[in-house]
């Protein structure tokens, strides 16, 4: 009888309720503040079509403090802060600062190539296997797919890595 084979995938899906929640919380709490108080700009959009997040204050310390709060609440609801990248930093009218940022919640072609030339590199006993945005990764030896997953983690990436599926 053949080994069994088992196998997991990679991805970077983030809970996007969570994500949601944690919003929601930073706008009550900014809005609550008493250093917000009498602030004309001080909006946090989140745009879930595009994808995007978006902070608009009257200067860019009150920016970078809205982007504290927003932190505060991702890590409470167990968000990696890797899941908003920068995008862009603009005055805004009236001398408002804009700062836009990117939901990073899919592994594009440069992160999918450089994750398994790196499970490559490393000459673990498993087979990789492109699946649009996600990586399978399949072995026969179970704690090889551990050790697969425990030198991921320990990399400095750009992105969240998910795993899911494990079988």
């Amino acid at each position: 009888m053949a080994a069994k084979e088992h196998s997991f995938d990679i991805s970077a899906k983030i809970e996007i309720q969570e994500l949601k929640n944690a919003f929601e919380q930073a706008k009550k709490e900014i809005n609550n503040r008493f250093d917000f108080k009498g602030d004309k700009a001080k909006e946090l959009h989140l745009n879930e079509k595009d994808k995007t997040l978006s902070i608009l204050a009257i200067s860019e310390n009150k920016a970078k403090t809205i982007k504290d709060i927003l932190d505060s609440k991702l890590i409470k609801r167990n968000l990696s802060l890797k899941t908003l990248k920068e995008i862009s930093k603009e005055n805004a009218s009236g001398g408002n600062t804009k700062i836009t940022y990117k939901i990073n919640d899919i592994l594009d072609d440069k992160s999918i190539k450089t994750l398994t030339a790196t499970i490559k590199n490393q000459k673990f006993k498993v087979q990789t296997q492109i699946q649009g945005n996600e990586i399978r990764v399949k072995s026969k030896d179970i704690d090889e797919l551990q050790k697969v997953i425990a030198h991921l983690k320990g990399l400095e990436l750009e992105i969240t890595l998910c795993f899911n599926n494990f079988s």
